[in-house]
This record gives structure tokens, sequence and C-alpha cells, in this order.
């Protein structure tokens, strides 16, 4: 544990051993960082994975009960972390098998710069771009073929959302927004891929639509998602105006497939105005 800690990114306050919290905090860390670890160490890394992606939803659902929008989406990214055993920081290459750092390194330098698994997905195109790709990656067959298993795997999910009933919103009354999902033909859910992590799991999503101002959340679902998908987000406002909400579309196991798009919403009446306007109009 002693070598463990001088490993370590985050070094914790007050060594105590003994205390499972400790434990857990250096071992998650060494979890992200990819560190070899001793059997023993291994075995209880492999425990607290397995009760991790639970208590993590759970995290969720206690900080959208409260509103909280920057600690649920924090959460949120930290299931991803778990599951692909990387830092938030990093890379979403390193998501794909066989990319070290020296490779990462060579993607992003390239001009232009590949930096996301959707630009590897890109240059499969044709045969100019395939070749090229092949000369980056410089890659065995059966590696390359790791990589492709992992591309096939990743979601590629469309968006589209609109808000009900959107000229008549009225303060006070039930707003929803309408949100479509659909993955890509060639696009088909299935387990995971996440070498590093020790237990099969299925992909979930969460829908959020928060104020980034005010660090709120207004409204939360979480769904899996098959082929296609309507889910409908129910909220209230209370005030006046064009409230700037945004809404998220968040994975909980993969890195670089979250999806962000601003709502405006505009509320310009209300009952008490409503009945302002019917007073003066019987006077």
């Amino acid at each position: 544990m002693k070598q463990l800690i001088a490993k370590i990114h985050y070094k914790p306050q007050g060594v105590k051993y003994n205390d499972p919290h400790f434990k857990s905090n250096l071992l998650l860390q060494a979890h992200f960082s990819r560190l070899q670890l001793p059997a023993e160490l291994q075995a209880d890394t492999e425990m607290i994975l397995s009760k991790s992606i639970r208590l993590i939803q759970a995290c969720v659902d206690v900080l959208s009960s409260n509103g909280w929008l920057n600690p649920a989406i924090t959460a949120m990214e930290l299931a991803q972390m778990v599951t692909q055993a990387m830092w938030s920081r990093e890379s979403y290459l390193k998501q794909l098998p066989h990319f070290t750092p020296e490779l990462i390194k060579k993607c992003t330098d390239r001009n232009p710069k590949i930096s996301s698994v959707f630009e590897i997905l890109e240059m499969g195109g044709d045969e100019e771009q395939q070749q090229e790709l092949e000369d980056l990656l410089q890659m065995s067959d059966a590696q390359r073929a790791d990589v492709v298993g992992f591309c096939n795997s990743y979601p590629n999910i469309e968006l589209k959302f609109a808000v009900e009933d959107e000229d008549n919103l009225r303060v006070g009354h039930k707003i929803v927004v309408k949100v479509q999902l659909s993955r890509g033909d060639d696009d088909v859910a299935g387990p995971v891929v996440a070498p590093f992590f020790p237990h099969k799991r299925q992909e979930g999503w969460w829908i959020v639509i928060g104020d980034k101002k005010n660090n709120s959340l207004i409204s939360i679902k979480r769904l899996t998602l098959q082929q296609r998908a309507v889910v409908k987000l129910e909220f209230v406002v209370p005030e006046k105006g064009t409230h700037d909400y945004t809404l998220y579309f968040m994975s909980d196991s993969y890195m670089g497939c979250d999806q962000e798009f601003e709502i405006p919403i505009n509320v310009d009446s209300d009952d008490e105005d409503e009945d302002d306007d019917s007073d003066d109009a019987s006077d």
C-alpha cells in the first residue's frame, strides 16, 4: 500500500491503512491509471468495481433529487471512468484496444489531428483513408480486428428534441420536452467493450435538462437504448422570461459520445397575467 501511494495522482490526507474508504480511494485511482497490482489488491479492486456502478447510479439519484447539476454530471462521468479505467482528462482514444500513449500522441500530432473514436471511424470511408489509417496504426491483423470490434460497439446515436406546445408555455404549468433517439444503421446495442472492467455491462444513458447558470438540475430520465426510443422530460418553470437550459445526453459506459444541446425556454404568460387581462376586459 505504501508503494501504491507513491504512484497515485491524488495523495489522500491522513494515512489510514485499515480504513476501507482509504483503501478504496487508492485502488480506484490505481484502476483509473491502469497500474499493475499484486494479486490480492487486484482481487480487492475487482470487488470494489463490482459494486461501484450501482453506487454511482444511487449517487446520481440523490444528487438529482436535490437538483444539483454539476455534481450529478460529474458522477455520470465517474461511471465512464470506472468502466473504461481512465481519467476523464485523458484522450478518448485510450479506450481503443492497443492504443498506447505513443500511438495516441501520433494521432493527436497528426494534421488534421485525430482525437476521438468518431474520427477513427470516419477514416474507414474509402481505400485511401483506410490505407492511411493502417500506416498510422501499424498494427497486426489481430490487433486491427480488436480496434474494429470496439469501433463497431461504440455508440453512434442521433438525438432530436422539441418543446411541446412551444408557443403557449406558462408559468406554473407543465413543460414537456420530447427527445427522440435512434442508433445508426450499423450500430447495434450490445455488451460494453471494457477490457479493464472485470464484469459484463450493458450500456445505459441519462438524459438531463439543467440550468448551467444556477447549477440546477431541472429534469432527468435514465434509460437503456436498443435501436430507437422516445423520452419525455417534464418540468415547471417558476417565472416568466427566457430561460437558457441545456439538454445533456450522458453515457454511463463510454467517453466521448455524450451530447449537449441548448434549449431556450420562453415563458411569456402566467395565470395571474391572464386573470388581470380578464379583469381589464370586464371593466
